[in-house]
């Protein structure tokens, strides 16, 4: 899906720059009022990255490799399959 250009970014729209900020805050309140509960949790965090990664990291429509293009194809043009 491609933007227009007169429409601004996400993150520079006012409900995005109130994201920000409100993310900002809760950042700020849990580090310097909860920082036990962080420093417990950051292992569990940790484990949680990997399958959350692997889940969003995914979202180019599959696994045709880097180049922008499907090698099975090439393979086949050059008769090896």
């Amino acid at each position: 899906m491609n933007q227009d250009s007169t429409s601004p970014s996400r993150w520079r729209s006012p409900l995005g720059i109130f994201m920000l900020v409100a993310g900002a805050v809760g950042v700020y309140y849990l580090l310097t009022e909860h920082l036990t509960h962080v420093r417990q949790a950051i292992p569990y965090l940790i484990l949680l990255a990997c399958p959350v990664m692997h889940l969003f990291g995914h979202h180019h429509g599959g696994h045709h490799g880097h180049g922008g293009h499907d090698q099975r194809a090439d393979r086949q043009q050059e008769g090896r399959f």
